[in-house]
């Protein structure tokens, strides 16, 4: 009878280790089809099952799956945007390079003039100048979108940032014979960086000197509001399509009819990501041949009354 009993107990033991290893086996092929689903697919059909250890290994490999499936979707749009700003700024830099590449070879016939030598090196310059530029400001401005670079801001006076933003277009100005007029107004305390606030301001300077016609006028205007104080850049030169204030801000967007100046459609994208950062904005009123309207918006300082 015992003998009876412990053979009993042993086939009931080997069939329940029989039917253990069935289940579990059943476990492990769920598993391997999940992380087969997900490698040729990405994803992976997860069902909802019953409290138990396996469905918690279950879950498991569910949420590492995800934290990968978001990774590699963040490091793919890292990818593009860096693919991206390659592709542009290769473009950019394309002519100002070719140009610099052709004033070289011109500069090495001996038969050249003082004169045109001397024409030939000033324009290699410029060019040179101006792939710098590119690469600091498309640099500054990827960092800035990447929160790399950032910078505090304060309620401080904005007369003096707007007379440092004057102050670096003014040699422009000068050589095109147009005026920067700064109407008189009272200073006022206004959240924002000096430093990169001025660089804001000079970059939409920059621009109403660089399209606008000798002999004519820059007028910057402060007007006050109730929450934001605005600082307005007008100028009178070739304007802008209504259908082309948002786009003038993009990333090396430039405007059909400005196509004959010299430009790199990255001034105003790095003003508008400047103010940005200081709970700023600004905006554009134009008309094609009426000249345009820049109209930077800083918060005002907030006095408590007690």
């Amino acid at each position: 009878m015992t003998q009876k009993l412990l053979t009993g107990g042993l086939v009931l033991a080997l069939a329940a280790v029989f039917l253990l290893g069935l289940y579990y086996l059943k476990c492990l092929k769920r598993m391997q089809k999940l992380l087969r689903d997900y490698q040729e697919t990405g994803t992976a059909g997860f069902s909802t099952m019953k409290e138990t250890q396996e469905s918690k290994l279950e879950n498991t490999l569910q949420r590492l799956l995800n934290q990968a499936e978001k990774k590699e979707i963040q490091a793919k749009k890292e990818r593009d945007e860096v693919a991206a700003l390659l592709s542009d700024l290769t473009h950019q830099l394309k002519t100002p390079m070719a140009n610099v590449i052709m004033y070289t070879e011109l500069l090495e016939d001996e038969s050249l003039k003082a004169e045109e030598r001397e024409r030939f090196t000033h324009l290699a310059g410029t060019q040179a100048k101006k792939m710098q530029w590119l690469l600091e400001n498309m640099l500054k401005a990827s960092q800035l979108e990447k929160g790399i670079i950032s910078f505090s801001a304060e309620y401080i006076g904005i007369r003096e940032t707007i007379g440092q933003a004057v102050s670096g277009v003014y040699a422009q100005a000068e050589d095109k014979n147009i005026t920067i007029m700064v109407e008189a107004f009272e200073d006022r305390k206004l959240y924002h960086n000096p430093k990169w606030t001025a660089e804001a301001l000079e970059n939409i300077l920059d621009n109403a000197v660089k399209y606008s016609p000798s002999g004519s006028t820059v007028t910057v205007r402060v007007y006050p509001m109730e929450l934001y104080t605005q600082i307005e850049i007008t100028d009178q030169g070739i304007g802008i399509p209504r259908g082309e204030y948002n786009k003038i801000f993009q990333r090396f967007y430039r405007s059909g009819n400005a196509a004959q100046t010299q430009g790199s459609g990255l001034g105003l994208y790095l003003a508008q990501l400047i103010l940005n950062n200081e709970k700023g904005y600004v905006t554009a009123v134009s008309r094609p041949g009426e000249g345009s309207s820049f109209r930077v918006f800083l918060l005002n300082e907030v006095l408590t009354v007690l």
